[in-house]
């Protein structure tokens, strides 16, 4: 009933995301004018959002603070919500920009344009410590897995697939939920074979969850996590990139990388992504 519930949930998000919307975004001049950037946020997808304490943290709670220094004509009004229907919340222009750790996927640049991108993203399969049936690839054949309903790890599970048909291996159950802490849980107690996330995810999890997960394979080509904007807004996607562009030539952009995610990526594409014959390119997909 549980999984039930989430698979109805997945599917009204994703119609609201890809409906024809009468609601229309702002562009950057309408933004200006009311005095405030409307930007959507998760609390519940470490490093990138998560609440301590009750209170946003992350790298983009740091990232949100470099915002607001740099936005000089406008403030920033931030509302946390569920990650299931944020994006649509932002397509229908009830927010005009989602700061959060979402993926470039080919679905959804058919509604966004997206921010040049801030961190890489491979998608990983994690399984649980000691757990020796899976070594690699080719031993998820056939077993369960879990993805977070409407994200890009959903989206691309044709790669996992398609790797596994090659082995002579099937891809098999695959099991949606809200969010990645409820896959991790449903994971640790074996009601999971291996949950598949970002490559900066997995480490995180596996950096503070060592007992108990352990980090396996990548199951995808590259990848990007990026802001996305609603698409014909290009001053306000403009601005944007100027301010990640802003952010690596001061070095703040290095410097919180490597402090949430381990890691620096200083080779990321510095424009923006709006197409997916562009976004396929830069990722390297076929």
């Amino acid at each position: 009933m549980k999984h039930a519930a989430k698979a109805i949930a997945t599917v009204l998000a994703g119609l609201a995301l890809t409906v024809t919307l009468t609601a229309q975004a702002a562009d950057l001049k309408e933004i200006e004018a009311r005095g405030t950037l409307k930007v959507a946020t998760e609390d519940d997808y470490a490093p990138f959002n998560f609440i301590t304490d009750g209170q946003p943290d992350g790298f983009h709670k740091d990232i949100l603070a470099e915002l607001k220094s740099y936005a000089t004509k406008f403030k920033i009004d931030q509302s946390i919500l569920p990650w299931t229907g944020l994006l649509a919340s932002v397509s229908a222009g009830q927010y005009d920009v989602a700061i959060t750790g979402a993926l470039v996927t080919d679905e959804r640049l058919n509604v966004f344009d997206f921010v040049a991108p801030v961190a890489s993203a491979q998608h990983y399969y994690v399984k649980r410590k000691g757990d020796d049936r899976i070594k690699s690839v080719a031993d998820l054949s056939g077993k369960v897995v879990g993805v977070q309903a409407g994200s890009a790890l959903l989206a691309r599970l044709p790669e996992l697939k398609a790797m596994l048909e090659a082995k002579g291996g099937k891809l098999g159950e695959v099991v949606e939920y809200q969010s990645y802490p409820e896959a991790y849980a449903d994971l640790a107690n074996g009601r999971l074979d291996y949950v598949i996330n970002a490559v900066i995810s997995v480490n995180d999890l596996v950096k503070t969850r060592g007992d108990v997960f352990e980090k396996g394979q990548a199951v995808s080509g590259g990848g990007f996590v990026s802001w996305p904007v609603p698409k014909n807004n290009p001053q306000l996607l403009a601005f944007l990139n100027g301010f990640v562009k802003h952010l690596k030539e001061t070095g703040k952009l290095h410097e919180l990388q490597v402090k949430w995610f381990g890691e620096p990526f200083d080779n990321l594409p510095d424009g923006a992504i709006t197409s997916v014959e562009q976004f396929h390119k830069l990722a390297n997909l076929k």
